[in-house]
């Protein structure tokens, strides 16, 4: 009789890298958060079936997989935008108006919590700190920092990735 977990959805391939990481860390104890990170690192988020096929390997079940996810806010179950812009809240950058940079890009891309855009391009990312408080407010767009900036500044920001695609 199959299992349930092996009809949940389709299997997915990882690559090399990803199954040899996997392998070395399976039996170490503690080393859910190490494989989950290094799943969201291979694939950008934790994709369901990345998630299943980890409790097929590991033993560890879905369930546990699944709590782990879900309690820290760094793990991602949705596939983010081609763009993923991160908005700095560590406290130079929320007292110099971090989350009102959130609100604004959201109103500009018209995202909803944890939405991406519909031609994929765009997510947002509030994160903790990326080290740069002398120029808070920060956002970062992959490896592109910017900094001091204010929500008037956002709409050419963003418009410079949009004609990028």
């Amino acid at each position: 009789m199959a299992s349930a977990y092996t009809t949940l959805s389709r299997d997915i391939e990882f690559p090399k890298e990803l199954a040899a990481f996997i392998d070395e860390w399976k039996a170490k104890p503690g080393s859910l958060i190490m494989i989950l990170h290094k799943i969201q690192e291979t694939f950008g988020y934790i994709p369901r079936e990345a998630a299943e096929k980890a409790s097929r390997i590991t033993g560890i079940p879905l369930a546990r997989i699944y709590g782990v996810i879900t309690f820290y806010h760094f793990f991602k179950t949705t596939k983010p935008g081609k763009y993923k812009i991160s908005v700095c809240l560590g406290t130079a950058c929320y007292l110099k108006g971090g989350q009102e940079l959130i609100n604004e890009a959201r109103s500009i891309l018209s995202l909803e919590e944890d939405g991406v855009t519909e031609d994929g391009l765009f997510s947002i990312d509030p994160v903790r700190c990326v080290g740069c408080c002398g120029l808070a407010p920060v956002i970062t767009i992959g490896n592109d920092v910017y900094g001091k900036v204010t929500k008037d500044q956002l709409p050419d920001i963003i418009a410079k990735y949009q004609t990028a695609k």
